[in-house]
């Protein structure tokens, strides 16, 4: 594995510092007191700090397990999952409406033990902080259904602005990295949302660093284009843990800069690379520049 960067050593104190703050803390006491969970700390993610010190979070809904064992997540694993918690979609959008939201990201682990994989949980989430919260932006990031059509009309039924599903990685990581995943099931989730809700426009996400060959990443952005994908994300991989998938590679700044630049010649309507770069980060602003170039 090669050796951290000086940026990471910076971030991880950063962030360290963000979450011993007063605001911080009263992010999690709220988020703790609804017995919420967010992605941002079931997957260790390295702008907690940060986001949770600016009052905003990313919620994971349907418990914090998940029926799928990729070797790159931090989220526990395991069957068998607790039922989906019915009053979780409406404590959701009660935070939402507090915190006075204006777009929301909300995820979840793989439910692959659901006759829906979830896709009732998701939209019931939706329509509520849709209801509580008039004019919020919505962007539910969905996991694959298993390639059930059906269970994404569901979600895109009730209204999202954006439909997020990340790719993760180049195809030939796969089968190493992500088992129980399909590389041309999850591009189908994208191309399946756009043909059948143009209107709503679609995301994805790619981690760099996991040994992927540069060849297959433009490989990977041409098939997001041709899927109809509008907005990408770009980050570094970093290992939870030394059980995870190690890290094959530490991106420079200019190097994200250049795939940043690869991605929208590709065909990608709005583009944000940089090493901590994750899924839900500055959402809002990836969203409305899309919106911007429609």
């Amino acid at each position: 594995m090669p050796s951290y960067p000086d940026w990471i050593v910076k971030e991880v104190r950063r962030n360290k510092a963000d979450l011993r703050g007063t605001a911080a803390s009263g992010t999690a006491a709220q988020l703790k007191a609804r017995a919420l969970h967010t992605v941002c700390d079931e997957a260790r993610c390295p702008n907690k700090g940060k986001c949770f010190s600016g009052g905003e979070a990313t919620f994971l809904i349907l418990g914090d397990i998940c029926t799928r064992n990729c070797g790159f997540c931090a989220v526990a694993k395991g069957l068998p999952p607790l039922p989906p918690d019915q009053g979780e979609p409406r404590r959701a959008a009660e935070l939402c409406r507090d915190w006075k939201l204006k777009y929301v990201v909300f995820t979840s682990p793989t439910r692959d033990d659901l006759p829906d994989g979830g896709a009732a949980h998701f939209a019931e989430t939706n329509r509520l902080i849709k209801e509580l919260s008039p004019g919020i932006r919505t962007e539910p990031l969905i996991p694959d259904f298993k390639g059930d059509v059906k269970a994404l009309e569901t979600v895109l039924a009730s209204g999202p602005d954006v439909l997020g599903h990340n790719l993760e990685m180049v195809a030939g990581l796969y089968s190493g990295a992500r088992a129980g995943a399909d590389y041309g099931r999850s591009l189908a989730v994208i191309s399946n949302s756009k043909r059948l809700r143009p209107d709503i426009l679609t995301k994805s996400g790619i981690m760099l660093g996991l040994g992927e060959k540069p060849e297959e990443l433009e490989r990977a952005l041409a098939d997001l284009a041709a899927a109809g994908c509008d907005l990408l994300t770009l980050g570094q991989y970093l290992a939870p843990s030394n059980a995870h998938r190690p890290v094959r590679k530490y991106y420079t700044e200019e190097e994200f800069a250049r795939w940043g630049e690869k991605a929208r010649a590709a065909g990608l309507r709005a583009v944000l690379s940089g090493p901590l770069v994750r899924s839900s980060y500055k959402a809002r602003e990836l969203y409305e520049e899309a919106r911007g170039r429609a």
